[in-house]
């Protein structure tokens, strides 16, 4: 028999997620009976595919990935105060209270980043760097805010098309400033804490860089959003000089145990315990 509830994560590129892998697990656990795919949408795509969500029953939520998080942000009903402030969403609860439907649009991305960087034991650092200026860079300085950095420096190839950082920093409260990429290798050496949202081996030639850097020695962390391949040749460079790195993987886990409380808000949930059985699924190291 079919299930009559279900959920997807939407993007494309989507084959690699480990998505369906982590809700799959966490459903089981939670005892609730929903259908979760992986479900390739380009960015032209998107609307039709919202309309589609919208006519069909049983949909609880969406988990979003690029390109489509500034869109989803747009087409929703609904967002959360922080997405609101970063304009990007990953997260699409779809509400069917009072006989209508309703799609109320989150960011849990930014709970991914900043429990796993606690987890990591990051707390109330000087000085952030982000690489990368996407969507995912957005919740990276909302994430380094909620931990209580003091300032964060953006590098990215195209400081102009980062803009719109400046102004999320502002209204968090938090210093941001954008810096050329050629500056990328003296920003992460004076850093506390490096968060890379680049996509995989973007960031190979920094890594190459520090490695090949006799001097580089570093007690900071490194968050990587790119998780696969493991270790990142930014990851193994960071981890030979004596760095602290934490996989994009455990921002994964972190921000899909948000996205399933999002989704069955009515069933009871240890949030420990979910994580556990999601690390147990994918084979990571329980933080």
């Amino acid at each position: 028999m079919a299930c009559d509830l279900r959920a997807a994560v939407i993007g494309s590129p989507i084959g690699h997620s480990k998505s369906p892998v982590l809700h799959a697990a966490a459903y089981r656990f939670i005892g609730v009976d929903c259908d979760y795919s992986a479900i390739d949408v380009p960015e032209s795509a998107l609307t039709g595919f919202i309309t589609d969500v919208r006519s069909t029953p049983g949909w609880r939520g969406l988990s979003v990935t690029m390109p489509l998080k500034p869109g989803i942000a747009r087409l929703a009903d609904g967002v959360s105060e922080l997405a609101a402030v970063l304009g990007v969403a990953n997260t699409v609860v779809v509400d069917h209270a009072g006989g209508g439907i309703r799609l109320q649009a989150y960011n849990t991305d930014v709970t991914g980043i900043s429990h796993a960087l606690a987890a990591a034991g990051v707390d109330g650092p000087a000085r952030g760097v982000i690489l990368g200026g996407g969507g995912t860079a957005a919740a990276a300085v909302a994430g380094l805010a909620g931990l209580g950095a003091r300032s964060v420096s953006v590098v990215v190839r195209r400081p102009g098309a980062a803009a719109d950082l400046l102004r999320i920093g502002s209204a968090l409260g938090l210093d941001v400033s954008l810096q050329p990429w050629d500056r990328a290798g003296e920003r992460v050496r004076s850093a506390d804490v490096v968060v890379s949202t680049l996509p995989p081996r973007a960031a190979d030639g920094l890594g190459r860089e520090l490695a090949t850097d006799a001097r580089f020695r570093t007690q900071a962390t490194l968050l990587d959003v790119a998780y696969d391949p493991w270790p990142s040749v930014l990851a193994d460079a960071w981890e030979r000089a004596g760095g602290t790195i934490v996989p994009g993987l455990d921002m994964l886990l972190h921000q899909a145990v948000e996205q399933v409380r999002l989704f069955f808000p009515e069933v009871a949930q240890d949030r420990a315990a979910v994580l556990g059985v999601m690390c147990d699924a994918v084979g990571a190291t329980r933080r």
